[in-house]
This record gives structure tokens, C-alpha cells and sequence, in this order.
């Protein structure tokens, strides 16, 4: 990469304020960027072969689902004055880059006639604001020579001219000057201690084959006397699979499925309930009258089993538990499945 180290008396491009004006390249200037290139950043320049192998190779990079983001100026003959070129690739992020997006500064040149008018400092300007602001990019690399390392300096990189290096963040209001980035990144458990708490819980709808609602009678619940078959799920299980432990340890029964879900209730927590409730209800089938006489209860959690028409259960449970079993029943019968978020609020 050159830096504008020759005076000249030619004719300089400039904008109404004097600077030089800067437009972003597309992929119809990447012969000229390349031939930029041949002409004064490699020691030996381009056959036109290889022209015309890196102008094909660079054209569909400019675009922008491609890696390659340039900056240029143009003369006055509608040749081009000066170009900036970088190419973003990703690395490990790091507390001063963590979003792990870096970019080589692959070219910075600028024709003889042009140099010390501020065009390769207005190119590379524009390409590095571009790169900070729009692609978040946060680490920059270049390779240049020892003349033109004092404008790099004077931009923000460091080391030798053989790599020089640069780290740039977007400044956030109010943040201080030079301190370190924040990071959307925290540790697991942290970030586990942040989110509300819920517990699960899962159910199987039974029916007769009238359609009426089985329920089970509660031990241990005087505020839920009657519901479905069910319970919390365990660490780490599967819905699925704690229907079918649940239906076996409170009825002796093996749950068949294809598992068929039938509602999601949420609760909102509640005096002696600190966490949220949600309840995944799976539709259980219809039993016969002698599978409902060979149900097998725990007497440790239920000492009944009732079938009833859906009406006269209204009578024997707190209204919240009969707004979720209608709305089950609901579900069944329209095939619609259902959503009921006021069960902890009745």
C-alpha cells in the first residue's frame, strides 16, 4: 500500500469543501481497483491475464453478500484517483473484538498526480468508518510500507509495518473513552439466575367413551380436589415421557399416544407459589368401562376416580380448574388446541 508522498501540480478532485469526494465502490470498479493494485502496490504488475482472473475473482465480492468493501475516488478523466479496499473475515471474538469480525486492509493507492491531496487518507477514512459503523468490524490488519506507516499512526494502528494493527468499537453515549467494550456474552449460570422461573407440569385427559371427563380424586390437595392425570415434570425429562410416568405411577396404565396435545395453561405465580406454572395437556383417548374399573390408584395421591358429563363438574372444583378442563374439552371436540393464561389468576 502506497500513502500520497509525492507532490504534484495536477488538477485535484474535490467535493464543495474542498475534500476529496468519496463514493463507495461496486463490483463495475473492481477492474480498476485491481488494475490500482498491479500498478502501485504489487512490486511486479499484472500480465493482463491475471487482470482479468482477479477482476472476476473481485467483482462478485463487492456486492453486498460478498466479503470485499472498497472506497474510491474518481479523477476528473473518469479514471480512478485513489482506492481503499478491505476484506472482512471472522475470528475467535476477544474482549476487544467480540463479535469476532476483523478486516485486512488489502489496498490503499492512489495515482502519482494525486498524491498529497488527501485522497488515500479520505479512501481509507471511509473504509474504516464503514467497516466500524456498518459491518462491526473490530479488529483491523494492513501491511504497509515505512513510508506510508506514519498516516496509518496517525489513524489508529500500531506495531511495524509489516503488520499493523488496530482495534475500533463504535463509541456508546456515555461510555468512557478507551474502556473495554461490553459483551452480550455471561456466563451460563448467571444468565440461568436471570430468567423468570416456571414450573412444568403435564396432564392426560381421559375420557369414558361418552365423552365425559374422568377425573382424580386428591389426598393431598384440598385446593385442587379434582383434576387430570398428571404432575410435575422431573429434571431433564421429556413431556412426553413424564405423561407416560405419571399416567403409570397414579393409574397403573400405559399412556398409548402418538402424544396429541391438547392445551397450554399458564399460571402467573401465587402466595405459597413463587414460580410461574405451565402445563402441557395431552389428549389420553377414550377408555372403556372395564378399563376405567382396572384403573389402579396410589392411595398416597388419589382415593377416587369419577366419571362425569362435563356440567356437573363445575360444582366440585375452584372455578380456575373448570375454566381449564372446559377448554380442554373444548380442544378435544374442535380439534383447535387451546391457550389459557389465567389459570393461576381465577
Amino acid at each position: 500500500m502506497n500513502a500520497d508522498t509525492a507532490p504534484t501540480a495536477a488538477a485535484e478532485p474535490s467535493d464543495a469543501a474542498g475534500r476529496p469526494p468519496v463514493r463507495a465502490a461496486t463490483p463495475a470498479d473492481a477492474e480498476a481497483i485491481t488494475r490500482m493494485r498491479s500498478a502501485y502496490v504489487l512490486s511486479s504488475p499484472f500480465t493482463e491475464d491475471w487482470v482479468r482472473q482477479c477482476t472476476d475473482e473481485l467483482a462478485p465480492r463487492l456486492t453486498p453478500e460478498g466479503d470485499a468493501r472498497a472506497f474510491v475516488v474518481d479523477a476528473p478523466d473518469g479514471t480512478m484517483a485513489a482506492c481503499a479496499l478491505g476484506l472482512i473475515h471472522p475470528v475467535l471474538p476477544a474482549p476487544a473484538y467480540p463479535r469476532g469480525r476483523a478486516a485486512r486492509v488489502q489496498i490503499v493507492a492512489t495515482q502519482p498526480e494525486f498524491r498529497r491531496r488527501g485522497c488515500a487518507r479520505a479512501v481509507l477514512s471511509a473504509l474504516l468508518d464503514y467497516l466500524a459503523d456498518i459491518e462491526d468490524v473490530t479488529l483491523f490488519e494492513l501491511h504497509t510500507s515505512p513510508e506510508a506507516a506514519p498516516l496509518y499512526r496517525e489513524l489508529g494502528f500500531s506495531g511495524s509495518p509489516a503488520l499493523m494493527r488496530m482495534t475500533r468499537h463504535r463509541q456508546r453515549a456515555g461510555a468512557v473513552p478507551g474502556s473495554q467494550p461490553d459483551s452480550t456474552w455471561v456466563p451460563p449460570q448467571q444468565y440461568a439466575d436471570s430468567l423468570p422461573r416456571a414450573a412444568a407440569y403435564v396432564c392426560l385427559y381421559v375420557t369414558d367413551e361418552d365423552d365425559r371427563p374422568l377425573q382424580l380424586h386428591s389426598v393431598y390437595s384440598p385446593g385442587h380436589p379434582w383434576h387430570m392425570i398428571g404432575g410435575a415434570m422431573d429434571l431433564g425429562e421429556r413431556p412426553w415421557d413424564a405423561v407416560v410416568r405419571e399416567c403409570r405411577e397414579e393409574t397403573g396404565m400405559t399412556a398409548a399416544g402418538p402424544p396429541r396435545l391438547l392445551a397450554t395453561v399458564f399460571g402467573l405465580p401465587r402466595e405459597q407459589r413463587p414460580y410461574s406454572t405451565l402445563q402441557l395437556i395431552f389428549d389420553g383417548g377414550r377408555l372403556t368401562d372395564e378399563q376405567i374399573r382396572g384403573i389402579t390408584l396410589n392411595p398416597r395421591e388419589h382415593d377416587g376416580a369419577r366419571v362425569l358429563p362435563l356440567a356437573e363438574w363445575e360444582a366440585l372444583m375452584p372455578a380456575r380448574d373448570f375454566v381449564r378442563l372446559r377448554a380442554v374439552e373444548e380442544a378435544r371436540r374442535t380439534g383447535v388446541a387451546a391457550y389459557v393464561d389465567t389459570w393461576g389468576n381465577a
